[in-house]
């Protein structure tokens, strides 16, 4: 018995020894070569899970790793799997009839929808900021708290600060947005087919303002997207709401009009929370901006 003990205590001092051997190295080289690299890719995980909270800007060291990972196949890779178990879902659901006569699914816009990839990669994937104070105009229609850098597509954003990035043009934003010319996230046009043919009432909820239906509009058929049932997009009277209190508040009136919401997709989680929710959020990636 004393010698099963003994063994016990041994096994786990050196399970124990392991253990800290394994975080060493994650922890106790930041000077290693891929240190960057390692850094970026945690730091990529908890802007997604939203450990970060309000960040404010992409690390300066993380400026060619975001870059690599927009134009590289992981960024396609994740939106595809996040998909694929939207699909899932969808299909389970609307099976067991647990939608009712009216089930539905929100869409987001930018980023989720379309990509504004092409818009980024000329302007160098991304913004300083230089101003702290949140700027409005009728295309920006969000505050956000001042501390936070802003704007894009109608809401409040982080800041983009890396070495080589150019300065966030919110003019040829708007006009990017104007040509109407942003391809489709393939996997999320693909979702978005399936989808309709499950039958589900598809229902698009950008931070967009009314401003820029017609563009929106356009966008949305050159892309691929059709027939859906409402594009809604902020009025008036949502300037000053946050990116949360004015979607749940449409999300709110979509249960009035007899909807049952069972999914919901989008690249912040400002589109995805608040009350009420969806029976199921999908979070798409998206490290370039934070949304409040």
């Amino acid at each position: 018995m004393r010698l099963l003990s003994v063994l016990v205590l041994a096994a786990a001092v050196v399970a124990n020894a392991g253990a800290e051997s394994v975080l060493r190295s994650v922890t106790d080289f930041p000077a290693a070569a891929d240190a960057d690299a390692l850094f970026c890719d945690s730091w990529m995980l908890s802007v997604e899970t939203g450990n970060a909270g309000p960040w404010r800007q992409v690390p300066a060291r993380c400026g060619a790793s975001v870059r690599a990972y927009m134009e590289g196949e992981r960024y396609a890779s994740d939106s595809a799997v996040a998909a694929a178990e939207s699909l899932a879902f969808a299909s389970q659901a609307f099976a067991s009839g647990e939608g009712g006569a009216k089930p539905a699914w929100v869409f987001d816009v930018d980023e989720t929808l379309l990509s504004n990839a092409p818009y980024y990669a000329e302007s160098g994937w991304g913004a300083t900021q230089t101003s702290a104070e949140p700027h409005l105009s009728a295309q920006n229609s969000q505050y956000i708290d001042p501390s936070l850098a802003t704007r894009s597509h109608g809401e409040a954003i982080s800041s983009f600060l890396s070495s080589g990035l150019e300065e966030f043009n919110e003019t040829s934003f708007d006009a990017w947005v104007d040509v109407a010319k942003a391809p489709a996230l393939p996997s999320s046009l693909k979702l978005y087919n399936e989808l309709q043919g499950l039958g589900f009432h598809i229902i698009l909820l950008t931070g967009r303002s009314e401003s820029q239906r017609n563009a929106t509009e356009e966008n949305l058929l050159f892309a691929g997207y059709q027939s859906w049932e409402k594009l809604i997009l902020r009025q008036p009277s949502d300037i000053g709401k946050t990116a949360v209190q004015y979607k749940s508040e449409r999300r709110a009136v979509m249960e009035v009009e007899g909807f049952k919401i069972l999914g919901n997709s989008g690249d912040q989680w400002s589109d995805l929370i608040g009350l009420p929710v969806s029976t199921r959020s999908f979070k798409l990636p998206n490290p370039m901006y934070y949304i409040s």
